[in-house]
């Protein structure tokens, strides 16, 4: 093979006929360009994971239910977890679930599950976090995945803001990442871009304050900024790589934010989700946002509704679920945090 001019560019650009493939100069040597294809309109899947019901009931189950995120309709059995649960944590690659357990049977626990997006099936023990708590929350990119906060649901309450982490790709015990800056919270909304984490919200004061991780380094959160209302009462949160859009009940009733998750800042008024809810599923593809289920105390809701991430404005219908469902949580195989 001949040697290459010595006047060639750094940087220059060749097709390769025999491989096929684009190769750019690095000065020594011709490079093979390595593709990349963005996340634009994310994956199909959105799941909502365990929950409490009135009817038929009350009862606490331990359902996982699917939705097509970019067609609208009713939600879809799945399979089960491997116990009965509510307020837990999720969050997911674009390939594997995981449901970090709250409540049920009888006790705050420490155990996750996972499961397989693509297919349908139950789920299967991952391993265990570093302590029991419930209404905890998740967030993610490809790789690791991020647990926060919750309480021990006992008199007196306590709060945690602990944030713990795991390779999803794996399994294993949760090992600790820090400490939030917001101190102990409970039911707050999480959302993620491929490399910064943030949650925002709290069922304990201080009930606006939003803060922000590196997700693939270890340390304390720091501070992002405030709710614009205190839309503290089980918070979720839906997401593109750049747009977090946060729901909640609270003051004002319905209410839903958003913020760029790039750039810290206030949340700035998105719409009104559907039904005025809290304690329900959010999920996402990049491109449309879904809330599913909920707490109106005293209604409980089956209902989820839809909005489109980029574009400020209120809710609008998607289907059912086949039962009130309040107390669960949801994740997808397309969210921001995977590109």
């Amino acid at each position: 093979m001949s040697l290459p001019p010595i006047d060639i560019p750094l940087g220059a650009m060749r097709f390769n006929s025999d491989s096929q493939k684009l190769e750019y100069w690095m000065g020594s040597a011709w490079m093979q360009i390595q593709t990349f294809s963005p996340n634009l309109d994310g994956g199909s899947r959105g799941f909502i994971l365990g929950g409490s019901y009135s009817s038929p009931g009350p009862g606490t189950h331990n359902q996982i239910r699917f939705v097509t995120i970019p067609t609208a309709g009713d939600s879809i059995d799945f399979g089960d977890l491997t116990h009965t649960t509510r307020d837990g944590g999720s969050c997911a690659s674009r390939t594997r679930g995981l449901y970090r357990f709250g409540t049920g049977p009888g006790d705050t626990n420490d155990n996750v599950d996972f499961f397989t997006m693509s297919s349908t099936g139950n789920g299967q023990d991952f391993g265990d976090m570093t302590y029991n708590n419930r209404g905890n929350e998740g967030l993610s990119n490809q790789t690791r995945g991020i647990f926060t906060g919750g309480d021990n649901d006992s008199s007196p309450r306590t709060y945690f803001n602990t944030i713990e982490f795991v390779t999803i790709a794996s399994t294993g015990a949760g090992v600790d990442f820090g400490d939030r800056v917001a101190g102990g919270n409970s039911r707050t909304g999480t959302g993620s871009s491929p490399t910064r984490g943030v949650m925002a919200g709290s069922q304990t004061s201080p009930y606006k304050q939003i803060d922000f991780i590196t997700i693939a380094t270890t340390g304390n959160s720091q501070d992002f900024g405030d709710m614009s209302a205190r839309l503290a009462n089980n918070c979720a949160g839906a997401c593109s790589a750049t747009r977090m859009v946060i729901g909640s009940r609270n003051s004002p009733a319905r209410h839903i934010d958003y913020l760029t998750i790039a750039t810290g800042g206030n949340t700035i008024a998105f719409g009104d989700m559907l039904v005025d809810r809290s304690s329900f599923a959010s999920m996402s593809n990049c491109v449309r946002g879904i809330f599913a289920g909920g707490d109106g105390s005293p209604a409980q809701f089956k209902e989820i509704d839809y909005f489109n991430i980029a574009t400020q404005g209120d809710a609008v219908d998607f289907g059912d679920l086949p039962y009130d469902n309040q107390q669960t949580t949801g994740c997808s195989n397309g969210h921001g945090g995977l590109g």
